[in-house]
């Protein structure tokens, strides 16, 4: 057995088997940079406008109609919008009362507040009887930290506005989620139906979700939260649906057999049993809704996302990193305060006889708190608002560390600039806009078919000339441009990273925080100190992306290495493998499926972030959905972002192909997998 997994592990024989037609594309490729377009019609590098397809026009048209014309009878499509706007407004403005304006009469200037908010010490009062009754004392005194970190730093009132908007955007994007996964639990073909959407609204830029929900529901905090909910509304959907797939059948004939009705098995029996699975999709729900929030400030929403946004309008890089830091503080309580929840065992039963205090403590503590600080809060301010000169400040600081480093490293940054342009992205930029989009056609469509065979390639060929066809190529090919530079550098600093990180224990545990870290700060944070450092252009939004797209590659790499059965580990070290071969002929082809996932998630991570860098002066697809919004332009922006989706898709499924290539050829999960067990 031994010597057959020595078999399997060394014989590594190299992928593909085109290689003279790769050879040939290469020398081809290399023609086209040295001749330019002057060789071919201009149409072979962009479809002349008359011989687009308007796609963008008929979507305009569509959306013009149906929110000018049409009727179903009783209402229009206008007055059904307006209806739902104004159903969540109840919601949303509840709970913008109670965290953060307070109860008020009347409209506008002449609005009297008649009762207070939540005092900051009610807030945190309850967020720490949370925590307690979740878990215990240990993560109640975490997560009143973070909430007293708000408060201390000056992110109070805008962190409230958040909380606000959080504490209404979850339960629906939970409950939507959990609606259509049930209905895709019973009726395959509806699971079929929506899965194709569920691939399209998680590869979609989410700023193209913005440009149809302005158009529909206007500008304002309902439209910002409508947004969110349809932002974080996909994995919780695909989330639930395993975690009701997963119930065991042992349990489900047992429902049946007590009598359940299909209504009964579902409520009484299936969705208990997948709790744990969907209370994980509940904790995705929370942190894509944070991720949302600057994003959606562009269309009305307060809060932290706003202070986060108008300090990059203005290049504070210390108000915006204050912000942004907010976010990540109060990220990271919800999420661990949702894991907790998650993870919770069964409550202590006390006897029926107990009175109300043994039986709700938690709950009437914190009652009392609340009355308590709303009464004393009229005679001493401090008790109901954190007063302002107990706030600390860092952002002059930082301030003031971008301009020493500026001052002090601006010729060594301009070199490193200059170099990494010269030699590196505009080589490339040139290399995609030099080529013919058939000839760039025809190599992903070859390499489609030998990576997945007739299926893939029929969807790279459509989705590719779909892109063609709108006009889109040449903004696509700078897209490309930008996301392969940037995930290129983010592989080769984040697989080494991972590989160092795997084979060292604390180096593990250290990567392991920064990357949680990475991961945790919201987008937009990473422009403020890049353009501070190295102002607007391809370079900056590079730099961005890499930032914000690493963690995936250090991670899958980590992983990918560590879980790499011990039996093939120890049949590499009793062939006589050194370290270095045990790491390059073992270890590495072993795990290299698992880092063909992370590039998966680096090149879906990247593309997301170029839409971001759009506001730091790219030219690419990412730009063409930033105007669309500033324009209310659905069709512009819709063509665009399905642009950058089916560039996604195209990326997912040859990369997903590649990686079942690879354990195939490895015999990871067939022959190998029986052996080893």
């Amino acid at each position: 057995m031994i010597s057959a997994m020595k078999n399997k592990v060394l014989d590594v024989r190299p992928f593909g088997s085109a290689k003279i037609f790769w050879i040939l594309a290469l020398l081809v490729t290399v023609f086209f940079y040295l001749e330019g377009k002057g060789l071919f019609p201009k149409w072979m590098f962009k479809v002349p406008r008359k011989s687009q397809i308007p796609v963008k026009n008929y979507i305009s048209d569509f959306m013009n109609w149906l929110v000018q014309e049409a009727n179903f009878g009783f209402f229009t499509f206008k007055e059904l919008t307006r209806g739902i706007s104004g159903l969540l407004d109840l919601p949303l403005s509840f709970a913008t009362s109670l965290f953060s304006t307070g109860f008020m009469e009347g409209q506008g200037s002449q609005a009297i507040q008649i009762i207070p908010p939540m005092s900051w010490i009610a807030v945190i009062a309850a967020v720490v009887a949370m925590g307690h009754y979740a878990k215990d004392w240990k993560l109640a005194s975490f997560i009143g930290a973070c909430f007293l970190y708000l408060a201390i730093f000056g992110q109070w009132d805008s962190a409230m506005v958040t909380l606000a908007s959080i504490v209404i955007a979850v339960p629906f994007g939970v409950v939507g989620g959990l609606l259509l996964a049930i209905g895709a639990y019973r009726f395959p073909w509806f699971e079929k139906t929506i899965s194709p959407v569920l691939d399209l609204m998680q590869t979609i830029p989410v700023f193209a979700y913005l440009v149809p929900i302005l158009f529909l529901f206007g500008f304002g905090p309902v439209a910002a939260m409508i947004a969110t909910i349809i932002y974080a509304m996909p994995p919780m959907t695909r989330i639930a649906i395993m975690s009701l797939k997963g119930v065991p059948s042992e349990i489900i004939d047992f429902g049946n057999m007590a009598g359940c009705t299909k209504r009964q098995l579902m409520w009484k029996v299936l969705v208990p049993s997948a709790a744990p699975g969907i209370m994980v999709g509940v904790n995705q729900v929370i942190m894509l809704s944070l991720n949302m929030v600057i994003i959606a400030s562009m269309i009305g929403a307060g809060g932290l996302g706003y202070d986060v946004l108008s300090s990059l309008r203005r290049l504070d890089i210390g108000g915006g990193l204050e912000a942004g830091v907010g976010i990540v503080v109060l990220a990271i309580a919800l999420d661990r305060l949702s894991q907790a929840f998650a993870a919770r065992s069964e409550p202590i039963h006390l006897d029926g006889q107990a009175n109300i205090i043994r039986r709700h403590p938690w709950s009437l503590s914190v009652t009392v708190i609340v009355l308590f600080t709303l009464v004393s809060g009229f005679i001493v301010p401090a008790i109901q608002n954190y007063p302002d000169t107990w706030e600390l400040g860092v952002g002059s600081s930082l301030a003031e560390l971008v301009a020493w480093i500026n001052v002090n490293f601006f010729d060594a940054l301009e070199a490193y600039k200059t170099i990494v342009l010269v030699y590196f992205m505009v080589p490339v930029k040139l290399v995609l806009l030099k080529m013919p989009w058939a000839w760039t056609i025809l190599l992903l469509c070859v390499g489609a078919w030998q990576l997945g065979g007739r299926k893939l390639f029929l969807l790279t060929l459509l989705l590719s000339l779909f892109i063609v066809a709108t006009g889109m190529w040449e903004k696509a090919m700078i897209t490309v441009y930008l996301c392969g530079v940037s995930v290129v550098i983010a592989c080769l600093i984040g697989i080494p990273v991972g590989i160092f990180a795997a084979e060292n224990d604390r180096l593990g545990r250290v990567v392991q925080v920064v990357i949680d870290t990475l991961q945790t700060l919201p987008s937009f944070v990473y422009l403020i100190p890049v353009v501070m450092l190295f102002r607007v252009g391809d370079f900056s939004a590079m730099v961005a992306v890499v930032l914000y797209a690493i963690a995936p590659a250090i991670r899958y790499t980590t992983h990918g290495i560590q879980q790499i059965p011990s039996p093939l580990v120890e049949a590499g070290i009793t062939s006589g493998c050194t370290r270095r071969q045990l790491l390059w002929k073992v270890k590495l082809p072993l795990a290299l499926p698992e880092i063909l996932l992370g590039l998966n998630q680096t090149i879906m991570l990247a593309l997301s972030m170029l839409v971001i860098t759009a506001l730091v002066g790219t030219r690419d697809l990412g730009q063409e959905v930033y105007i669309a919004l500033t324009k209310a332009d659905t069709g512009r922006g819709l063509v665009a972002g399905l642009s950058i989706a089916f560039i996604a898709i195209i990326a997912d499924r040859m990369i997903a192909a590649g990686s079942r290539k690879a354990k195939q050829r490895l015999g990871l999960g067939g022959e190998l997998g029986q052996e080893t067990r």
